[in-house]
């Protein structure tokens, strides 16, 4: 009799419980993006620094266009970069450009579009009235000195770090992005593009691991193939741990299964080794390896076919490295209840299944899936395309036309 099936529920559970967040580092800004930020970050200095153009065009002072179209003296001229030396008096214009500062005086700009050049530039014709603070960005209108410009845990984007540039924040406290060993195990495996033996297989899970752990927002650190030698396999089971935050193995974690993997981290790690109630991904083994620092380090023994790899990294590993880098709750892909334009079959046998499907959004602004090819475990190239997973309950399935919750794997 095999074990007891574990809930997906409380897989997870025992699997986030011994996955704390990474230690708080401070690094570069410009190495940040991609992290999350371990506290807030106050704008020392007001942005923009000083009162300055919107647009090119001429600094005047607005009470002098009420009336409407007017010439005015041109006195001068200010870009960007440079000091607004030259204040500005009334019945006068001066040239500005966009982000130049906003000579002394001036209270409002007029764009070009509404101006005529005169006297080849020492006079110009406005065309439009001015009001007030027209076309003029104030200095800390974007964020004001003394103000929380991105509160902690703030994943850093792009967007996020150009902001932190501009209030100078050279460096920042972060949680750093989780270093993950990847490496594949096998005698049967190569990946040198050789003829194929009898017996062997090309290495596939490796490959898409690592781009899985990259498109987490981890840093994928590639061990290789580990042929199947204890010594050899514990071996670079250390260097992983001491290496890295996080170590993702694929193969030799089902019941029945006497494989070089499951022996040595038995011997050398505390694991889990779990039979989850979902199909694909039954079988998982989640442990704690403790390196040469005394430090704990979490290993996550994915499936050997590729589909269940792929789904048991989905499921239970890629929350986990999330939760390690700092990223805030839901951990999971986002989901959404979907309309199944092709039946979702299945027999019931007590698990849920994640059938691989291919979703859009229609013209009726639902999200519309449809089966994505065979769903065999061993199946990678039905599934490749697939860019959702659909959780079917224990039961028969979806018919088509109804409701099923996805998770969006392009997401």
């Amino acid at each position: 009799m095999g074990a007891p099936l574990v809930s997906l529920t409380d897989a997870r559970g025992v699997v986030l419980s011994h996955c704390p967040v990474l230690p708080v580092v401070r690094i570069d800004l410009a190495d940040a993006i991609g992290c999350v930020l371990a506290e807030q970050v106050i704008a020392p200095e007001d942005v923009p620094p000083f009162a300055n153009s919107a647009v090119d065009g001429y600094a005047v002072v607005s009470a002098d266009l009420i009336s409407g179209e007017c010439e005015l003296p041109v006195i001068g001229e200010v870009a960007a970069g440079a000091p607004a030396d030259l204040p500005l008096h009334p019945g006068a214009a001066i040239r500005i450009m966009t982000g130049a500062p906003l000579p002394a005086g001036a209270d409002a700009v007029v764009m070009v579009e509404n101006t005529v050049r005169l006297d080849d530039g020492r006079r110009v014709r406005i065309t439009a009235a001015a009001s007030p603070g027209q076309a003029i960005r104030s200095a800390g209108d974007d964020i004001a000195a003394g103000t929380v410009a991105f509160g902690a845990a703030t994943f850093i984007r792009p967007a996020v770090a150009g902001v932190l540039a501009s209030v100078n924040a050279r460096s920042v406290a972060v949680i750093p992005r989780c270093r993950v060993a990847v490496l594949s195990t096998g005698d049967e495996l190569i990946d040198d593009g050789s003829p194929l033996a009898p017996g062997q297989i090309r290495e596939s899970n490796k490959t898409m691991l690592l781009g899985m752990v990259g498109e987490s927002g981890a840093v994928a650190v590639d061990f290789g193939i580990v042929r199947d030698n204890e010594a050899a396999l514990e071996s670079t089971l250390r260097r992983a741990a001491d290496a890295c935050d996080a170590i993702v193995t694929s193969g030799g974690v089902s019941m029945g299964d006497y494989d070089v993997v499951k022996s040595v981290l038995s011997r050398i790690a505390v694991m889990h080794w779990m039979q989850i109630a979902i199909k694909p991904a039954k079988p998982f083994a989640f442990g704690l390896l403790t390196n040469s620092l005394g430090r704990q380090i979490p290993v996550f023994g994915l499936p050997g076919n590729p589909v269940s790899s792929l789904v048991s990294f989905e499921l239970l590993a890629r929350p986990a490295l999330r939760q390690m880098m700092g990223h805030s709750a839901p951990l999971l892909r986002p989901s959404l209840r979907a309309v199944a334009d092709t039946p979702l079959r299945r027999s019931k046998d007590g698990k849920v299944h994640y059938q691989r499907v291919h979703g859009a959004f229609g013209d009726d602004g639902r999200y519309h899936v449809s089966a994505r090819g065979p769903q065999g475990s061993h199946q990678l190239g039905a599934t490749a395309l697939a860019n959702a997973l659909a959780e079917l309950p224990d039961g028969d399935g979806v018919d088509a036309g109804g409701d099923v919750t996805v998770y969006l794997l392009s997401f």
